[in-house]
């Protein structure tokens, strides 16, 4: 043991931290961190290593967070193994991490039959009983947080997806052709299928084309990043200098769902004539979509309520792989829509049958617009009562209903034939 010193760990010591953990994983299975995660702490928090004759024969690191401290690695090299060298170097970086005032030193090992737990015995660590080990990986990295910012993007809350209720053609279309391709790349690559890279959502207006983008990239747990071409217009670069920059900024992360909506304004059809302004925008778009499909891990959604008026270049194979409708929703979706706004306190004085019967061809939007309605007027009747009008704990039916006969369906009965033609013409599927 003399002939082994322990000392902190140098920049030159990762290819013995390699060899070491190498060594752990061919002896007791995958490690509980990863090689990326030692690596990581090595340089950034807590590692000691020993060394024989400048040689790395063993390596201990940790992490600190508040008073919690955790042992990320441990391992010795076989030949060295039973002289006390791991019980040293615990001493070592528990010394090296006192200064955070940790109240608790603690580690994590793979349940193997070859994994040696002597150091940590011999160091003061006991055994816990009754533990369960509970693992999540988080998909955005510290690096990756600060462009997401400076794009205006963000990570969604989980369950968005499983949010929308009803729609189930257009929810098992999804899933099918985008989500589980992207989500388990192996499983697609073994059948050969290649995972997609961009698609249109193309429907009337208000009929939940953006919640379905949003729901996709929560579903994903990818960042999800909205393109605003009227916003890009006012940078000094011009609306397609801007629009080439923030893709070459959306290069730089992980994982990413991107979104534009109401993308005809920069990829309408071209005409004839000099060009203008805008077919240079839509120039540019046609060019930044195929740098975009080599970037793995991450998905083009566009988002139209007028397909018709969309350049035939831009929908063509091989930039976009599917074309998918998204209707007004169906009486599942709509009873979902109803139940998400009226409240809970008021839900055994309203038929919900009756409204969703009644707004068949109304949009998501429709109904949201309607049921506001409802419950302001509930409430105005309630403050300011008229004649014998009894007082409401809350909205009823008859409000639901009122607002119903008052409400304009946004989707009229010609656009939604032609959406039906659209279908059929342009759908890609």
């Amino acid at each position: 043991m003399v002939s082994v010193r322990i000392r902190e760990f140098h920049p030159d010591d990762v290819d013995g931290i390699l060899h070491l953990w190498e060594q752990m994983r061919a002896a007791q299975g995958e490690p509980v961190y990863a090689l990326s995660e030692v690596l990581a702490s090595c340089q950034e928090d807590h590692a000691v290593v020993a060394v024989f004759d400048e040689m790395v024969v063993g390596a201990a690191v940790g992490r600190a967070a508040h008073a919690q401290g955790w042992i990320v690695f441990l391992s010795t090299l076989e030949q060295w193994q039973g002289q006390g060298i791991g019980s040293t170097m615990l001493a070592a970086l528990e010394k090296k991490m006192a200064p955070h005032g940790l109240s608790k030193l603690s580690a994590l090992l793979p349940d193997s039959a070859a994994m040696r737990v002597d150091a940590f015995l011999d160091q003061g660590f006991e055994v816990k009983k009754n533990l369960r080990y509970f693992e999540r990986t988080i998909p955005i990295q510290r690096k990756e947080l600060n462009s997401l910012t400076e794009l205006g993007g963000r990570i969604l809350p989980r369950g968005l997806w499983d949010g929308i209720g009803g729609m189930q053609r257009e929810k098992e279309l999804l899933e099918r052709r985008l989500v589980m391709p992207l989500s388990r790349p192996e499983l697609a690559e073994q059948y050969g299928v290649v995972p997609p890279r961009a698609v249109v959502l193309f429907g009337p207006p208000g009929t939940g084309k953006t919640t379905f983008a949003r729901a996709i990239a929560s579903r994903l747990e990818w960042s999800f990043i909205e393109v605003f071409p009227s916003r890009l217009a006012t940078d000094p670069l011009g609306l397609a200098g801007a629009l080439r920059e923030t893709f070459l900024k959306i290069s730089e992360l992980e994982h990413a769902v991107v979104f534009i909506d109401e993308v005809e304004e920069i990829a309408a059809q071209r005409k004839g004539g000099s060009p203008s302004p805008l077919q240079g925008v839509t120039n540019e778009l046609l060019k930044i979509i195929p740098d975009f499909r080599d970037q793995p891990d991450r998905l083009l959604v566009c988002a139209t309520n007028f397909i018709r008026s969309l350049d035939s270049a831009f929908l063509r194979h091989g930039r976009f792989d599917y074309v998918i409708p998204i209707g007004l929703p169906d009486e599942d979706a709509r009873r979902s829509i109803w139940e998400r706004y009226i409240p809970v306190s008021s839900a055994h004085l309203v038929d919900i049958d009756a409204l969703v019967s009644r707004t068949d061809g109304f949009s998501p939007a429709d109904i949201e617009f309607a049921a506001r309605k409802a419950s302001q007027s509930a409430l105005e009747k309630s403050l300011y009562p008229t004649g014998s009008s009894p007082i409401q704990s809350g909205p009823i039916t008859d409000d639901y209903l009122q607002a119903v006969i008052g409400t304009r369906a946004t989707v009229s009965a010609s656009t939604t034939s032609d959406f039906i033609e659209d279908i059929e013409l342009l759908g890609r599927l």
